[in-house]
């Protein structure tokens, strides 16, 4: 029976939602003084707080002032904590062990892996090396991104390992089972840097190939190597499986820009990725879509434009985002507690360490760096060679005075399509850069904050509009920064708005490449 609740008691009481997990079981939570109690079914315990559903929702209640009754309760002096991962095989077969051996290593765990019934499944047990005792288990679920943002929503998953955004429609329903919005703060990270890159044999004679012509030939309206250049030889496309991250990535970012919806009906479809790098890799007039992580030993294809700029994919230009087609891979999370080891795992992601790990794991990690003006390749070559009529002399050399004393950051910051605010990867990078001001990586120092824009409309109305995105990521930096002594840097803004595009504005690639927000250090 549920009596009235306390405030005084359950002062740490909050309403989340209404799911309820596969191993729930009944229990009753009673006041110290016994003067009052709570009948639910248990959801989770962390190890400090429980998550029980009741007829009034979902609760949190504060462990510290009940009791327990019920075949449901937790063991209190041994407790175990219990993680659910569920997602993309990309990131559940390397990237996460790796970080969690590391993280063990560092706190003074000893870490187990346990293989689950099938390949999809296994787990981590995470031992305390002082005497040996469980502390945590880690439990992963590898197929997809469908089905584990399907697992969230069923409440059988605490995190999800993704290689795309969220959907809107999965967006709507979380937030409708009480899991909040999955795209604020706190709710989604990311965890590393990828990118989708085209990919040939290397006896393959073509080198490059534009963004349009990219994905005409995933529509299947490009069947030939002769309209790329190539010989007179018809192209073998091979595509990751539909139902991957990767794949549904390579609709939000090639197809949907271009109006197309269909993928060509002769794909060859690969579920895992390195069969694909192999396949592609074998065969001379084969064209492939993958990640830069798993290109193996084929050669990934440069993207052109028809004004002459070309992109090479590179660890440094997919961190920068200068290489258009991004593909960031990230945690999303409910709006609840998590146990305390697995939030700090969470928290050592974002780290140096795990930065290291990233890396070596063949992924782009988010370190910033510090890019020289000499390292940046031609940029003020092109800005000169590109400048139309609007962009006078007296501009670029501001732009040049301005700039060249300073060093970029490789942190970038990008819009969504037809909004003022910041993609994912961006809003993932305000918090980077404002936990480097935090610690005092830039006391002293001077950030300028630098606009630019696409070539569309008229150059001043351009530059206004990328001043004010400048200082929309200033002010959010600064927001973000919240135990940062502002007072020891310097944040300054300008812009420059056509004046240095790193794409051809004849697409939306281009344009969206062009509009972006970098940052300099002096």
């Amino acid at each position: 029976m549920i009596k009235v609740i306390s405030a005084a008691v359950f002062a740490a009481l909050f309403l989340f939602g209404t799911t309820l997990s596969a191993h729930a079981q009944d229990i009753t939570l009673t006041s110290r003084d016994s003067k009052v109690a709570l009948s639910g079914t248990l959801l989770g315990f962390d190890g400090e707080f429980y998550r029980l559903r009741t007829e009034y929702g979902e609760l949190t209640v504060d462990g510290s002032g009940v009791l327990c009754e019920g075949p449901g309760c937790p063991n209190l002096q041994a407790f175990v904590a219990e993680l659910s991962i569920s997602g993309a095989p990309t990131l559940g077969a390397v990237v996460m062990p790796a970080l969690i051996e590391t993280f063990a290593q560092k706190h003074d765990y000893l870490t187990e892996r346990e293989e689950g019934d099938d390949s999809t499944t296994f787990t981590y047990l995470i031992r305390r090396a002082a005497d040996g005792n469980l502390a945590a288990r880690f439990h992963f679920r590898v197929t997809n991104t469908d089905e584990g943002f399907a697992d969230l929503l069923a409440d059988e998953a605490d995190i999800v390992m993704s290689l795309r955004e969220i959907r809107p429609d999965e967006r709507s329903r979380a937030r409708e089972a009480g899991m909040g919005d999955m795209t604020g703060l706190n709710r989604s990270r990311v965890l590393a840097l990828d990118a989708i890159v085209p990919v040939v044999s290397v006896s393959n004679p073509v080198r490059g190939i534009s963004p349009a012509n990219l994905a005409l030939v995933l529509a299947g309206q490009i069947t030939n190597w002769q309209d790329l250049g190539g010989p007179d030889v018809p192209i073998d496309l091979h595509l990751p499986d539909d139902a991957s991250g990767l794949g549904q990535a390579i609709v939000d970012q090639l197809l949907r820009p271009s109006n197309l919806s269909e993928f060509s009906e002769k794909a060859t479809r690969h579920a895992n990725p390195s069969a694909l790098a192999e396949a592609v890799g074998t065969d001379t007039f084969a064209l492939g879509l993958t990640s830069y992580a798993d290109r193996g030993s084929t050669h990934a294809l440069m993207l052109t434009g028809a004004c002459g700029f070309s992109m090479q994919a590179s660890r440094r230009t997919i961190k920068t985002e200068d290489y258009p087609l991004t593909a960031p891979m990230f945690l999303y999370f409910p709006a609840r507690r998590l146990p305390q080891l697995a939030r700090e795992f969470l928290a050592f992601t974002r780290g140096p360490a795990a930065q290291i790990v990233i890396r070596r794991s063949g992924f782009v990690d988010q370190t910033p760096e510090e890019i020289e003006v000499e390292e940046q390749g031609n940029r003020f070559t092109n800005a000169i060679l590109q400048a139309g009529t609007e962009i006078t002399l007296g501009e670029l050399q501001r732009m040049t005075s301005t700039l060249t004393p300073m060093a970029r950051l490789s942190t970038s910051f990008r819009f969504e399509a037809g909004s003022v605010r910041l993609d994912a990867q961006s809003r993932s990078n305000v918090q980077q850069l404002a936990r480097a001001l935090e610690v005092g990586q830039y006391d002293a120092r001077r950030l300028l904050f630098v606009g630019f824009s696409d070539g569309n409309g008229a150059s001043e109305a351009n530059r206004e509009i990328a001043l004010r995105r400048a200082d929309a990521v200033r002010r959010a930096v600064s927001e973000a920064a919240v135990t940062a002594n502002l007072g020891r840097v310097e944040l300054g803004v300008d812009a420059f708005g056509e004046a240095m595009p790193m794409a051809c504005d004849d697409s939306t690639w281009g344009r969206r490449a062009n509009r972006r927000v970098e940052v300099w250090v002096r």
